[in-house]
């Protein structure tokens, strides 16, 4: 397959993938039941792993920190955004919620999920109590579903780069009023300011 048929591919897997989306929320509402069945869809997706090959969406440089995010398609609103997330092993991400739903599933590699509780009552706006609450391993055939109000954290384990699906209910750009949470220190921070890098293209 050449790359321009490879493309194509893509997109179709993709765009018919979202449309199914978009019916079990319009259907199911933003309900947990509902993120069960999108978390399927997008598994299936990304077990069409020669649709997200490492070359067309690499990681940073070896031993690079951070991840290269890769827009794969969202409506003209900004909604049901889907990225390709690569990552190198040994990064992890302070917590965070999204104020939208999320849903993340793997084509290849380990992805630790630290989903977190709040234990205060969440009155002041720059202070939080939060401890782990439960662990996922997103890996494939294994996803996580987020209500927008969850705050997870990212780990990436193993000894392979990850490439992961990352589909949101509006597209992360718009994400201003999401939060970063210390679990030591208390401090919350507006994390699209202080912690998301730019979207990076897809190689040719």
């Amino acid at each position: 397959m050449n790359v321009t048929d490879a493309s194509a591919a893509r997109a179709a897997a993709v765009a018919s993938t979202i449309d199914r989306i978009r019916a079990i929320e319009a259907e199911m509402g933003v309900t947990r039941p509902a993120l069960a069945k999108i978390r399927d869809e997008l598994m299936a997706l990304a077990a069409q792993e020669h649709l997200f090959p490492s070359h067309v969406f690499p990681p940073p440089e070896a031993g690079a920190k951070g991840a290269n995010r890769y827009l794969l398609q969202e409506d003209a609103d900004n909604r049901f955004a889907l990225y390709l997330n690569a990552l190198n092993p040994g990064n992890r991400t302070k917590p965070h919620d999204h104020t939208t739903w999320a849903v993340v599933v793997a084509v290849e590699g380990q992805e630790l999920n630290k989903v977190y509780a709040r234990t205060d009552d969440g009155s002041d706006p720059e202070r939080c109590q939060i401890h782990v609450a439960e662990e996922i391993m997103v890996e494939p055939g294994r996803g996580i579903c987020l209500m927008p109000e969850d705050i997870h954290s990212i780990h990436t384990l193993g000894d392979v780069p990850t490439r992961h699906l990352h589909m949101y209910g509006l597209a992360l750009e718009k994400l201003e009023d999401r939060k970063g949470y210390d679990e030591e220190t208390g401090a919350v921070t507006l994390y699209n300011k202080a912690f998301m890098k730019p979207t990076a293209q897809p190689k040719a």
